[in-house]
């Protein structure tokens, strides 16, 4: 399934059901008097977050989303049968945003949430609402009040506990492959990943996380060079950042400063973020080299710094318990 994580739809509530003009006839009764129903309630548009979708892709084929209109009123007073809400299902880290991109409506990150974004109309007075001492015979009945309408921008923000970034053939996709049932395109070219990949880490019968391979970034990503920052959205509700570094591509504090940037000309408060730093690709250093550019990174970084090889194992078990750590440190605080 091709993935999308942003889509613009038009939704529209309802109009309520008309009310009607009626009055009783019986047999044997001389002056029946008004007895026009009411209209019913036009449908909701309403949204809820499910756990079987993970992309937006359904929403490029369909865009329009409009609510059946309420039923009309009817003699004997009977009122209008009311219409049924539109259910719209959306992945879980959806946000509802109004057409102008900015102003958020709806937040939908815990699943089964669910929001009424536009009401439906209310439905019309029939002519016996209007009855009253002076006016005995009412022929006024209202129409059905109408249903909202707007575009909104469907935004999804994947909700993984750990964020896997770094500069494009740092060995992200490996890495997830290797420690996940995730199946990432893997090559020796950059670019491989083309948006973002989630695998499921389980260290044990209760341990396990979610991490998410997000495409790599490049110096000038933020201007919009390579495939810019829109991915790195997805990285926001993650309470760690595992930040991949390409030890056998030369200058890792470059690599390293590059990445940094980038993420704070994105904002979001990522640059504030848990980060667990890793030197990759030992395999393909010479020991000396490796202890060089271990100490220039930790340097650049200010903490710790992992050694690992996503290809030959070395080192993967100790990461993954750093990032079990870090994560259950982050879900005691709640994730803006």
């Amino acid at each position: 399934m091709k993935f999308l994580d942003q889509a613009k739809i038009y939704c529209r509530s309802g109009d309520g059901g008309n009310g009607v003009t009626a009055f009783r006839r019986e047999r044997f009764i001389e002056f029946g008097g008004p007895d026009g129903g009411d209209g019913g309630r036009g449908g909701h548009i309403e949204f809820v977050a499910v756990e079987n979708l993970n992309t937006l892709i359904d929403f490029r084929y369909t865009q329009h989303f409009r609510a059946p209109k309420g039923g009309n009123g009817a003699g004997a007073n009977k009122t209008g049968a009311a219409a049924k809400d539109r259910l719209i299902q959306v992945p879980i880290g959806t946000q509802i945003f109004d057409d102008d991109q900015e102003t958020l409506l709806a937040d939908l990150d815990t699943p089964g949430k669910r929001v009424v974004l536009l009401r439906g109309g209310d439905g019309g007075h029939g002519n016996s609402h209007f009855k009253s001492s002076t006016n005995r015979a009412p022929r006024r009945a209202d129409k059905g009040w109408p249903g909202e309408e707007r575009w909104v921008w469907l935004r999804l923000k994947l909700i993984a506990d750990a964020g896997l970034i770094g500069l494009p053939n740092a060995g992200k996709s490996t890495f997830l492959a290797a420690v996940s049932a995730a199946r990432p395109k893997i090559a020796d070219y950059p670019f491989t990943t083309l948006h973002p990949q989630l695998g499921v880490v389980r260290l044990s019968d209760t341990q396990e996380f979610v991490i998410a391979d997000i495409p790599g970034l490049i110096e000038g990503a933020a201007e919009g060079a390579g495939l810019g920052t829109r991915f790195l959205g997805h990285v926001e509700r993650c309470a760690v950042l595992l930040h991949l570094v390409d030890g056998a591509a030369g200058n890792v504090t470059d690599a390293y400063r590059t990445v940094r940037e980038e993420l704070a000309s994105y904002g979001g408060g990522l640059v504030d973020k848990p980060e667990i730093v890793v030197l990759n690709k030992s395999d393909a250093m010479a020991p000396r080299e490796l202890a060089s550019r271990r100490r220039a990174l930790a340097r650049a970084c200010g903490h710790e710094v992992f050694v690992m090889s996503g290809v030959a194992g070395q080192g993967v078990q100790e990461v993954l318990w750093a990032i079990q750590a870090a994560v259950d440190a982050g879900r005691k605080v709640p994730v803006p």
